[in-house]
């Protein structure tokens, strides 16, 4: 049997506070997906089992209770307790918490109280932007104040993130180009704009590197050539890169770990997704990535369930994998047990220096 310790989350967001019905739940089950098509339910995807069978048992129903007696349950529980029984029942200890999501969400101090844990602020980048930008009538004010923020949130979270995308490049932009792009984008934020202009997105990341805290960082299809470069020009910096291997961009992670001293590479919500596939997906990233250089994440929000299920889910297939390997003689149980405690904790631990205090 591998003994698989207390979890540490490296990446997820709050839950949400209000009572949800069946229509909005499943929303939350699939989010990008918009609602269900008419005859049909989210409940029949690999995620949707998996909430029946892991989380109908924390609120005191059998395995694979139907979805609308695990709802009946929900609500007879209440969001509170709800969350709390599944948050308490995920096995996780530590979380970190990206609190940039919209929406009516837990923030760290509160999804900590609620599951009975520790909880560290991941700062998302775009954020700190959006916030000195409301704050400041001029490019030069709005470049001062965004420097400050970064280093005022270095001083006291766990790490920077960022959805990158079009801001990956090998080298930071030149202050022209900075000046240029930071009074398109207030122009801009006067009518709501998001910050998406490559150059200030590239700006952002740049200075979290030069902040020296762990910068996590999604991976995603299109990308692959303009994340390497940046990986590569980052390297020896002092900065930590951690790669949120959204499936099936799994392996693009798991190979940059093993590649480059400074990157570390998450087993992400694609565990979740897969369900009772987990396993496959887990053994792919153990076959490519050292193993200092895994961390457990759930990438869940919104809902407790997917907090609860990307956990025991990766508990599930940690050992199925493993415990497979010990079986047939590849590893012994000492390596076993070892390795599952890096994974599931002690990097993380490390990376983001929990045991230091912050």
């Amino acid at each position: 049997m591998i003994e698989t310790p207390p979890l540490v989350d490296q990446y997820c967001h709050g839950v949400l506070r209000t009572e949800l019905g069946l229509g909005t739940f499943e929303a939350q089950l699939l989010p990008a997906a918009g609602p269900p098509a008419a005859g049909t339910t989210f409940f029949d995807t690999q995620t949707g089992f998996a909430v029946r069978r892991w989380c109908a048992p924390l609120l005191g129903l059998e395995p694979h209770a139907a979805p609308a007696r695990y709802l009946a349950r929900r609500r007879e529980l209440g969001v509170a307790e709800s969350a709390r029984r599944l948050l308490r029942g995920s096995g996780v200890t530590a979380y970190l918490v990206d609190s940039g999501e919209p929406g009516d969400l837990t923030g760290p101090k509160e999804l900590a109280l609620a599951g009975d844990a520790e909880a560290f602020e991941v700062v998302r980048l775009e954020l700190l932007a959006e916030q000195a930008a409301d704050t400041s009538g001029t490019v030069a004010a709005f470049l001062a104040n965004l420097a400050g923020a970064v280093h005022h949130a270095a001083a006291g979270a766990a790490a920077f993130t960022c959805a990158a995308g079009p801001g990956l490049a090998a080298d930071p932009p030149g202050p022209g180009e900075v000046r240029g792009a930071a009074g398109r984008w207030l122009e801009a934020r006067t009518k709501g704009g998001a910050v998406r202009d490559p150059v200030l997105l590239r700006h952002l990341l740049w200075s979290a590197v030069s902040s020296g805290l762990p910068l996590q960082l999604r991976t995603g299809a299109g990308d692959e050539a303009a994340l390497t470069g940046f990986v590569r020009a980052t390297e020896g910096l002092g900065a930590r890169l951690v790669l949120l291997g959204e499936y099936p961009h799994h392996r693009l992670a798991a190979r940059l770990a093993a590649a480059f001293p400074h990157v570390y590479a998450d087993t992400g919500p694609a565990l979740g997704w897969t369900g009772a596939g987990a396993a496959t997906v887990l053994a792919d990233l153990l076959e490519l990535a050292p193993f200092g250089k895994l961390m457990f994440s759930s990438g869940a929000g919104r809902l407790p369930e997917l907090h609860a299920v990307r956990a025991l889910v990766f508990r599930e297939a940690l050992g199925r994998v493993l415990g497979g390997w010990v079986a047939d003689g590849s590893w012994s149980w000492r390596d076993a047990d070892r390795v599952a405690a890096m994974v599931a904790a002690g990097n993380a631990r490390r990376v983001y220096r929990l045991d230091e205090g912050g």
